[in-house]
């Protein structure tokens, strides 16, 4: 790792139109900064309906001629992109770290989850195989084909400007749609990073577009004629936004919200091991993961072993500059989500839940004016509490105790959202009566933090899913196509005269 330079460029960061970074009218800028430091390091040009209608024209002219390839020509280029990406790896994890404030190990994993996707779309001519029937009725045959949609757009988060970004666009294009994407403008340098490799790779001008910027952009791509369907992750509020905005304007919407992900932990579980799930789970990233678990269940009498142990740990956390490799936890991404973040924690305070570890108010050494706090955890929260019912999104972990298996899912059951949950335990009935009885959309049975591989599909259910489809996986490739159904027979075995009744397999 001390091999890999940190990202110190000071140059603005603009658009990708066409195949080429564009610099944009620079009318609007926003600053970009380093959280470690909580200095200013660079600025993003924010764009608007203008740079949208150039990026959405170039993936429109583009698409006739890259929809046409053969899958196999489109999935040759995302195996060079592949390569890239693995030669480039780290530097573009080093570019993750400076802008958003992770660890550079955990860079490096987000990094690796996004290969994953580039390398299950190289498998796209597999992966648009139709089916065929011969003779569905006497000298007809019916067989099924998926096509590209057009112009897709997809509209990212801060906290996975590579991961999530992967989701959507190497299946997208790989399936033979060009593609428009609005990344975060908190850390905007890795889209165009990955932007440049995907000329590299021979990818034609115009099948990947970036435009960077805030809500206008958001909102020019959702009101397109020409943009098809839109892929989107963040908050609740506003994927619910995007999909009654996306689905008014006619178009495919995936939106992805927020979460308030549960780790049971079991009478019967091996509590060090679920102390270790508790705190890379809860402090990993500095809690800004949509898989995060930010609500500790422990069943019986295993709380008062267990809240000791997790204390001891999160007490002793290694904060600070995520390019130190012997840092566990970086900074929040930014002052205002910090102020957030630490708004809760006097919440909590001020509802009645214990506070046993309190992070508010860290000061790194060095790093004075970071943008830190260190991990926090909450005894005795009831399901009435602010920092029970709300995403945080920051390195809060919450312990509420219940009596009971029983309790437990009727406690998760009754939230509004369903992202992910966990259950630690050693009895293999009660893994497979959570699995079957959980209402979330992705569970783990001593697996913390349950993110589907590429070729399974992610996303949750309730509040937290917005739309039919998950992400990535079969479901993707779903989601960025659509079937057509083709039924044909010749001459020489249709009957003479018209037929009035609906037809049946003869």
């Amino acid at each position: 790792m001390t091999s890999v330079p940190a990202f110190t460029s000071t140059d603005d960061v603009g658009h990708y139109i066409n195949g080429k970074r564009v610099a944009g009218h620079g009318e609007r800028f926003q600053e970009v900064f380093n959280p470690a430091a909580g200095q200013v390091a660079r600025r993003v040009v924010l764009g608007g309906p203008d740079e949208v209608q150039q990026a959405v024209a170039a993936a429109h002219a583009a698409f006739p001629a890259w929809s046409n390839m053969p899958p196999i020509r489109r999935a040759r280029v995302m195996q060079r992109f592949l390569q890239l990406m693995n030669v480039h790896c780290d530097t573009l994890a080093a570019i993750i770290t400076a802008e958003h404030g992770k660890v550079f190990s955990d860079a490096q994993g987000e990094v690796a989850r996004g290969i994953d996707i580039i390398e299950f779309a190289c498998g796209i001519p597999q992966l648009l195989k139709g089916d065929f029937t011969d003779q569905v009725s006497t000298g007809i045959d019916n067989w099924t084909m998926r096509q590209p949609l057009g112009v897709v757009a997809g509209i990212t988060p801060f906290n996975f400007p590579c991961m999530v970004p992967c989701w959507m666009f190497p299946v997208a294009i790989a399936a033979g749609n060009t593609f428009v994407l609005k990344p975060s403008e908190r850390d905007p340098s890795a889209s165009l990073f990955m932007a440049d490799l995907l000329t590299q790779a021979g990818l034609p001008a115009g099948v990947f577009n970036v435009v960077q910027g805030g809500k206008p952009v958001v909102d020019a791509l959702l009101d397109h004629p020409d943009v098809h369907a839109v892929s989107f992750v963040g908050s609740t509020p506003i994927a619910a936004y995007v999909q009654q905005r996306g689905v008014q304007q006619g178009k495919r919407v995936q939106a992805l919200g927020g979460a308030k992900n549960h780790l049971v932990v079991m009478p019967d579980a091996d509590l060090e091991k679920s102390v270790d799930a508790l705190i890379g789970a809860a402090y990993g990233s500095a809690g800004e993961r949509c898989m995060a678990i930010s609500v500790a269940v422990l069943v019986g009498d295993v709380a008062d072993k267990i809240v000791p142990m997790v204390a001891e740990r999160a007490r002793t956390l290694v904060i600070g500059d995520g390019m130190s490799p012997e840092v566990e936890m970086g900074p929040i991404v930014s002052g205002e989500a910090l102020k957030r973040i630490e708004g809760y924690i006097d919440q909590g305070v001020k509802e009645g839940a214990q506070l046993v570890v309190d992070g508010r108010g860290l000061r790194v050494s060095g790093r004075e004016c970071g943008f830190f706090t260190g991990g926090t955890l909450f005894d005795h929260v009831t399901p009435n509490m602010r920092i029970y019912k709300e995403e945080i999104f920051g390195p809060v972990l919450a312990c509420v105790r219940v009596k009971d298996f029983a309790e437990a899912v009727e406690l998760i059951n009754a939230h509004e959202f369903g992202n992910g949950v966990s259950c630690y335990t050693s009895d293999g009935g009660i893994a497979r009566e959570f699995a079957r009885r959980i209402q979330v959309g992705m569970v783990g049975i001593n697996v913390p933090i349950p993110v589907p591989m590429a070729w399974h599909g992610f996303g949750g259910w309730k509040k937290s899913l917005f739309g039919d489809m998950h992400a990535y996986g079969e479901e993707g490739v779903r989601f960025y196509t659509k079937q057509k159904s083709i039924m044909q027979r010749w001459s020489s075995s249709i009957g003479k005269g018209a037929e009035f009744a609906m037809p049946t397999a003869k």
